[in-house]
């Protein structure tokens, strides 16, 4: 960052390493330290950063100020699904420092075990530690190959103001969101506004479940039954149900009928132009783009407006896998300067890196006046792309600017207070691929079943082919693991 912002006092770096073989030392120790004037170089590949990315520029500069010489090389990665290509650069024996994985992980930290443990540098650490939410705690706990400070990604829908002021049944739906509330709030939505269709979901119905599941009882992925043994809950009688009103809704024209072919971008866009009147995104910042994007297309009463979950054999938003983190950073065992890649996440974690991770050049994105951090048209452009965790992020902010607006920290609070944890597991390399084909079966009966190809009827023949298909070496192996 090119200028200190005056109400954040510097922090003291708190540098760790791993014990492991190589030029490393313990956390705390001194290897890999610049020696005079030259930077220690740490090789970085992410999918989302570019060469010219002033960020990286503002990293070595703001490390640089408190001490730590360091350049960041990127590493380049192929177009293309970025876990494949990414996977064919380690595999080619290119293995960059510090790694960002979307996918992909498992095989490198479990099996060829490439990955360095994080867990004595986050020990020794003063900010990632500090930002971290207690899922965030618990994943690196079961899988600490994996640092991603951020929070819970999961959705939550929301639905344009004005268009909820205009319903009766709105006001009902907060006091009590039963399903059959949804149902009536859905209808009278699209019938009051002229909306093509009350909700639209970008292929899947995960950003549907997120809602509903747990009203029908879908609580956790491997539901407990009467006998004390674990089934998977889309085998259960519960996922019946769902999938019946899915289909309800799907046959009433109050889900869009183009569903399974729309796109994040056009289901964004269909939201903006009024064809749908409720879509899901994650909480936090995913929802406020929406509400800048529909307020200047549509107006500022058309500010988004964060919906509770379905309420009925149980509430809440989607279940959180707390398993491992699904993506986030590694280090390589091969680095040779493994303290100084931690130091990288360490720094932003700090006040002054989130500064310059999340809000962008001061002079550029924002500005400081009256010691108070106030957003420039140019902030839109920039997103966090190390630490999305607001936990212990808490500069004052202009309030004609603020980071987050109404409706985004809203969504936050909501998935907090209404989310609990899930049962699911890392599934093992050796039933990696018959849980691919699982999974692959139910989507297709669900879609089918929500479209009308099939009909609830075909449910047990369906759970027939689940099993068949691993199903149920995946149900006895959750017997084995779920404590």
């Amino acid at each position: 960052m090119r200028k200190a912002f005056t109400l954040l006092a510097a922090s003291l770096l708190v540098i760790s390493t791993a014990c492991s073989s190589g030029n490393s030392t313990a956390p705390g120790g001194s290897a890999g330290a610049p020696s005079g004037d030259q930077p220690v170089t740490i090789t970085i590949v992410d999918k989302d950063l570019q060469p010219d990315d002033p960020l990286l520029k503002g990293i070595e500069e703001g490390m640089k100020a408190e001490g730590k010489n360091v350049k960041l090389k990127l590493v380049p990665v192929q177009s293309g699904t970025y876990s494949e290509k990414l996977g064919l650069l380690l595999q080619s024996g290119n293995i960059p420092d510090l790694i960002y994985f979307q996918g992909g992980d498992y095989q490198f930290a479990v099996t060829q075990k490439i990955l360095e443990d994080l867990t004595p540098y986050i020990e020794k650490s003063t900010h990632v530690k500090a930002s971290m939410n207690p899922y965030n705690q618990e994943r690196t706990k079961n899988y600490p190959y994996l640092v991603w400070l951020s929070p819970t990604s999961s959705s939550v829908p929301v639905v344009r103001q004005d268009w909820f002021d205009k319903t009766a049944s709105g006001k009902e739906l907060l006091v009590n969101p039963t399903v059959d509330n949804y149902y009536n709030f859905f209808k009278e939505l699209k019938e009051k506004n002229g909306a093509k269709f009350a909700y639209t979901t970008a292929g899947t119905l995960d950003e549907l479940d997120a809602t509903f599941g747990q009203a029908f009882g879908l609580t956790s992925t491997w539901l407990k039954g009467e006998d004390g043994k674990y089934a998977f809950g889309k085998t259960t009688s519960f996922e019946k149900d769902k999938l019946e009103f899915y289909a309800k809704l799907y046959k009433d024209g109050l889900l869009d009928p183009e569903f399974l072919t729309k796109k994040w971008d056009t289901k964004e866009k269909a939201f903006y132009d009024g064809q749908a009147a409720v879509i899901a995104g994650t909480q936090g910042k995913v929802i406020d783009l929406y509400n800048a994007k529909s307020t200047s297309q549509n107006g500022a009463a058309a500010k988004v407006m964060p919906l509770p979950p379905a309420k009925g054999k149980g509430q809440g938003y989607t279940p959180v896998d707390v398993s491992k983190e699904s993506r986030g950073f590694a280090i390589a065992k091969t680095a040779k300067n493994k303290e100084m890649a931690f130091a990288v996440l360490e720094y932003l974690a700090s006040p002054k890196g989130q500064l310059l991770d999340k809000l962008g050049i001061e002079g550029d994105q924002y500005t400081v006046v009256d010691n108070k951090i106030k957003l420039t048209a140019k902030s839109a452009e920039w997103y966090p792309r190390f630490v999305e965790s607001t936990v212990n992020f808490k500069p004052e902010f202009d309030p004609s600017t603020p980071y987050l607006s109404e409706p985004a920290a809203k969504s936050l609070d909501m998935m907090s207070k209404l989310s609990k944890k899930d049962n699911s597991f890392i599934i093992p390399a050796e039933l990696a691929a018959k849980w691919d084909a699982c999974n692959a079966l139910y989507k297709e009966f669900a879609a089918n079943v929500v479209t009308g190809k099939k009909t609830i009827a075909d449910f047990d023949q369906f759970v027939q082919a689940w099993n068949a298909a691993g199903g149920k070496e995946m149900t006895d192996y959750a017997n084995q693991t779920i404590k």
